[in-house]
């Protein structure tokens, strides 16, 4: 039998070993890693959005729990049941932000394109002048069009060999590509929604299996230390997305009360798509500001830069003194650190980094304070014992 120190040695070298194979092989470890990932998308993914929807489906949790709880014994509802109620209650809500999103955006973007024909009517001749200067044959160009079009009801292929003439072969491969892709991301993101709600669903028995599971294979001080960060990590990011809610609130009644100071269109849906877009920190206002300035473009094109102007000087406002403040706070950071978390994340990892770099930040800034305090303890200690 080899001793402890023996094994931890033998380990040691194994790992070296392994290190060493991986390092020298680096292409093949990568792309394994990658399989790997792909394989497992959807349950990597429906993890994250169990995740973040653990934060609503909690609140509703202690909402329900707490309006059943003067009921008498015999009629209140099982954890379980509390659980699924809570769990359909929030995707309804979730479902009707989307409709009510839809059924603003869809009207005003139908009512924004009727103006547009009249304008394009009156500057078709600067466009085919446009076209001309490019070096595009605009007569042929509207021949092919207006012969694939009689083609298209005779049966003819010519107008489909004229319209491949223009290069739009390679178009049509590259909408087939991307339709391909876009089911792919539309499968994967159904089915890692499926496993999200039964992750939900079964959070207490996953709960106490894992507990079971650190329990016979760790000690019981790094069981304690997993179960803290965990704790923490969780703990952060319902502050955080509950920080994002105030934010978002905040700018889009900011926009709102902005556009219609100044007597811009569609305050009332510009307003509520800043709110939506608002949860992307710093880079979702940008989105929604393109999108507003698109809106007023079609409805009144004179009044396009000025709504740019109101928006950026709205969202500078809102970014250098409410975000740092509303969401730092809410996490524990200040508002320079939650700045530098946002650009950091934003400059590694994109979207989803800006999203979840302030959280991960957090949480380590915290680990990093508690490990900080217990080291100046011990050292404390340690003085007070030699004294």
């Amino acid at each position: 039998m080899f001793d402890q120190q023996t094994r931890r040695i033998a380990l040691l070298i194994a790992f070296g070993v392994c290190l060493h194979v991986a390092v020298s092989h680096l292409d093949v470890v990568l792309g394994a890693l990658s399989a790997i990932v792909d394989i497992l998308f959807p349950v990597l993914l429906g993890l994250g959005f169990a995740f973040v929807l653990n934060v609503p489906v909690s609140g509703m949790e202690r909402l329900l729990a707490r309006l059943t709880s003067r009921l008498p014994e015999k009629y209140r509802p099982r954890p379980g049941t509390v659980t699924m109620a809570s769990i359909v209650i929030v995707l309804i809500l979730i479902a009707g932000v989307a409709v009510l999103a839809v059924t603003m955006l869809v009207p005003q973007l139908v009512a924004s394109a009727k103006t547009i024909a009249p304008l394009l009517a009156e500057r078709l001749p600067e466009i085919e002048r446009a076209l001309a200067e490019s070096g595009f044959d605009v007569d042929r160009l509207a021949k092919v069009f207006q012969h694939s079009s009689s083609s298209a009801a005779d049966g003819s292929a010519s107008g489909l060999e004229g319209l491949l003439s223009f290069g739009l072969g390679s178009v049509a491969t590259s909408v087939f590509a991307a339709a391909r892709s876009t089911v792919s991301v539309i499968s994967s993101t159904v089915f890692a929604f499926v496993i999200a709600v039964y992750v939900l669903a079964s959070k207490r028995t996953l709960g106490r299996q894992v507990n079971r599971v650190m329990d016979a294979h760790l000690d019981a001080g790094h069981a304690a230390r997993i179960r803290h960060v965990a704790h923490l990590a969780s703990d952060t990011y319902s502050k955080f997305l509950s920080g994002q809610c105030v934010e978002a609130c905040i700018l889009g009644t900011l926009i709102f009360l902005a556009f219609s100071v100044v007597r811009l269109p569609y305050a009332g849906l510009i307003g509520f798509l800043t709110a939506l877009f608002a949860f992307v920190p710093y880079v979702g206002a940008f989105a929604s500001c393109a999108i507003g300035a698109f809106l007023t473009l079609l409805a009144s094109p004179e009044h396009a830069l000025l709504c740019v102007v109101v928006y950026l000087a709205v969202q500078f406002v809102e970014n250098q003194f409410i975000y740092p403040h509303v969401v730092g706070s809410s996490v524990g950071l200040s508002a320079l650190w939650t700045l530098i978390a946002a650009l950091v994340g934003g400059n590694l990892f994109g979207i989803v980094g800006i999203v979840f770099f302030i959280p991960i930040v957090a949480v380590l800034y915290e680990l990093f304070r508690e490990w900080t305090n217990a080291r100046l303890a011990e050292r404390g200690a340690a003085g007070e014992a030699d004294a």
